[in-house]
């Protein structure tokens, strides 16, 4: 519940100020002159670590990674139900449910299909402010003129986020090995979203906190009605 209304909090502020958006993504923007072609009083630039190529093949590889992982676990899922009577592991099927119900419900449908298909906000690079065609809309609003895949939230720090929640059910020998690397590719996937100009702030960090918010109400309710048939017996 605390991460819920923590989502929320954090809307309100960068609906608030939204300033800190466009503070930013300025960070990462570098102008240039406009060639004799532009319009008066274009702005003209771009940002330059979207054509760095170390930093789009770890993009690439931090983009697929969340699925390689997901396709494993719902192997091992496989495996579990392939088990029966004492051999049958539940609270083993039950973590790889709440992960793959976490990913299904958060990234793909919350934020691709929810979020990001009706919410229009145009991304940095789309926007005037950093030299294209569309006007700055705030976090949240609907007022944006993007049609389709938009800024508001991000679809892979929602995933980066959801990698993160695994690191509660990695085994506690292997947690330490793991979680340094874990982390850093869920920092450094949102970090390039908005060193690329593909998001704003707001956008990567609602995007990443959002599945915190789905992983801890799924792993609530699973605790709930796993006490309730333990109750009964």
């Amino acid at each position: 519940m605390l991460l819920f209304w923590t989502w929320w909090a954090l809307l309100a502020v960068f609906r608030a100020f939204p300033g800190i958006d466009i503070y930013f993504s300025q960070l990462f923007f570098v102008g240039a002159d406009c060639d004799t072609t532009a319009a008066a009083g274009s702005i003209c630039g771009g940002f330059p670590y979207r054509d760095v190529a170390t930093f789009d093949l770890l993009r690439t590889l931090f983009f697929r990674l969340p699925y390689v992982v997901a396709i494993v676990m719902l192997w091992k899922l496989v495996e579990c139900y392939q088990q029966h009577g004492a051999t049958f592991n539940a609270r083993r099927a039950q973590k790889l449910k709440v992960g793959l119900g976490t990913l299904l419900i958060g990234p793909v449908l919350l934020v691709n299909v929810v979020l990001k298909e009706h919410w229009g906000r145009p991304r940095p690079i789309q926007t005037d402010i950093f030299g294209g065609t569309l006007h700055f809309v705030e976090a949240g609003s609907l007022a944006g003129k993007c049609v389709s895949n938009c800024s508001f939230v991000s679809g892979e720090a929602a995933s980066a986020g959801w990698l993160f929640c695994l690191l509660l059910f990695v085994p506690k020998s292997l947690r330490y090995a793991v979680a340094a690397p874990l982390a850093a590719i869920s920092i450094l996937t949102p970090a390039m979203r908005l060193s690329f100009g593909a998001h704003y702030l707001s956008d990567v960090v609602l995007g990443w906190l959002s599945s915190l918010v789905v992983f801890a109400a799924l792993l609530a309710l699973t605790e709930s009605q796993q006490h309730q048939k333990n109750s009964e017996i």
